[in-house]
């Protein structure tokens, strides 16, 4: 016998004997009990005090200091008056046994107990008022109308609403269910033929308690796609990031590996510059050729790692300051005046810091062109003694600006370039209603250089050019 033909007595067993797979349908009424008793038997008087009402929204916010701290206590005013409501209906109404001169101390103090009592303990609340109607429907005449007199009903109705608006909507449904279930045996025990009312009012108090449990459930579903929104903008802010360090890290793949390339030239080249070099002089020149390729060699493989699929490197160099006035030229023919502004005394800087300024001036006036149409730019450009200044301004928009064609992540790259070069950057509007960007860069002063020691480098430099195009 095989294993799908043997027969299965023990499991049959335990199912037969309760221990084995319950099916969906007992699951399914196990869970509602076990929810049934979180929601209105555990800790069912349990201390849960009304919060005050915040006093931040558009209408208590304009109050005076001392009424505002008063306006907190509106909910809590709002449910003694519906106390005092109760109360007042059963005065009028529910007198029955009780006699004209005990309806107002006994039949008012009954109902309006449990109105009270939501202030402090919801759950309990609801049962009391559950207790009070047994009560009331007992012991109190309501002329042929029942199992709800008009003091009951504004009592419980109260209670439904003020527990309603404190917990969560499945609380409601179990409440609407034992109020049903509470009026049809009240109904039915005291048998109101007359003017029973426990379809109406069952159905009064369904649809009070629908509103507001589909209020609570917009509210929850707002705070959830608020709360999705916040993740997504703090995920595409470090995506943005990334990306732009992605492309900081292309850009600066040049300009060191031109930099390892002369190490490694200049470091083959030395020995041969000295007659009859040391043993070990030779040996540390080599040493640093070696490690200067290897270097070389990890730089590409991180260039490979940070490339995306569809890249393709630039045949010309990265540029630099000295390219931007054919980048100023190109913006003037889009349509953009721009004016530019140098100070101080013009320098060579490092290829990293030229590269920097440059995009960082070209993503500012693309800004413009897209942001401002109609405006004019100004780039000024100062050279001082511990580094570079950038301030690029243009001035307010004179046409309306169509549909941007951008990435959206212009002053992030900026910033992040600048936190690169450990720079400072200012990005804000202007009070003609233009926009700004300011940028200083540290740069360290740099030792001059002999003219016989530039000579003699050029040719390493044109040589390590070589070697790196090579490459």
């Amino acid at each position: 016998m095989n294993e799908t033909t043997r027969p299965r007595t023990g499991s049959g067993r335990a199912a037969a004997g309760g221990g084995g797979e319950r099916s969906p349908e007992f699951r399914l009424a196990m869970d509602a009990y076990g929810g049934l008793r979180r929601d209105l038997f555990h800790n069912a008087f349990a201390y849960r005090m009304l919060p005050r009402m915040r006093t931040d929204g558009p209408l208590t916010r304009r109050l005076p200091g001392r009424m505002r701290a008063y306006a907190a206590w509106t909910p809590h005013a709002l449910v003694c008056f519906l106390a005092f409501c109760t109360a007042t209906f059963a005065a009028s109404w529910d007198v029955g046994r009780l006699g004209i001169s005990m309806a107002w101390p006994v039949g008012g103090a009954i109902l309006a107990a449990p109105v009270l009592m939501t202030l402090v303990r919801p759950i309990g609340a609801f049962w009391l008022s559950c207790a009070a109607t047994v009560f009331m429907g007992v012991v109190g005449a309501h002329g042929g109308m029942g199992p709800w007199s008009p003091g009951t009903t504004v009592m419980h109705l109260s209670v439904l609403t003020v527990v309603a608006l404190r917990t969560r909507p499945r609380v409601s449904a179990w409440m609407w269910v034992f109020t049903v279930v509470l009026g049809a045996m009240l109904s039915s025990t005291r048998g109101y033929w007359y003017a029973d009312n426990t379809v109406q009012l069952a159905t009064l108090y369904g649809i009070v308690l629908l509103v507001i449990s589909v209020r609570h459930i917009r509210k929850d579903a707002e705070r959830q796609v608020s709360a999705e929104k916040s993740v997504t903008a703090v995920e595409r802010d470090k995506r943005t990031v990334l990306e732009e360090r992605t492309n900081i890290a292309r850009e600066l793949h040049d300009v060191v590996a031109h930099h390892m390339s002369v190490v490694a030239i200049q470091a083959e080249a030395a020995p041969y510059r000295v007659e009859n070099p040391p043993p070990e002089l030779a040996q540390a020149f080599a040493t640093i050729r070696e490690n200067a390729v290897a270097a070389l060699t990890e730089l590409r493989r991180v260039l490979g790692v940070v490339r995306a699929e569809d890249y393709e490197a630039p045949d010309a160099p990265q540029p630099t300051l000295a390219d931007l006035d054919g980048l100023l030229s190109n913006v003037r023919e889009a349509g953009l005046p721009v004016e530019k502004v140098v100070t101080g005394a013009v320098r060579e800087l490092p290829q990293g810091v030229e590269l920097s300024a440059y995009r960082i001036i070209q993503e500012a006036l693309s800004n413009t062109l897209r942001h401002a149409p109609g405006s004019g730019a100004r780039v000024e450009i100062g050279y001082v003694l511990g580094g570079l200044g950038l301030r690029v301004v243009n001035g307010r928009a004179t046409a309306e600006a169509g549909p941007s064609q951008g990435s959206g992540h212009g002053l992030t790259g900026m910033a992040e370039r600048v936190a690169m070069l450990g720079g400072v950057m200012t990005a804000e509007r202007t009070a003609e209603g233009g926009y700004e960007v300011t940028v200083f860069i540290p740069v360290a002063p740099v030792a001059p250089v002999e003219p016989a020691e530039a000579a003699e480098a050029e040719p390493t430099v044109d040589l390590a050019k070589r070697t790196e195009e090579r490459a």
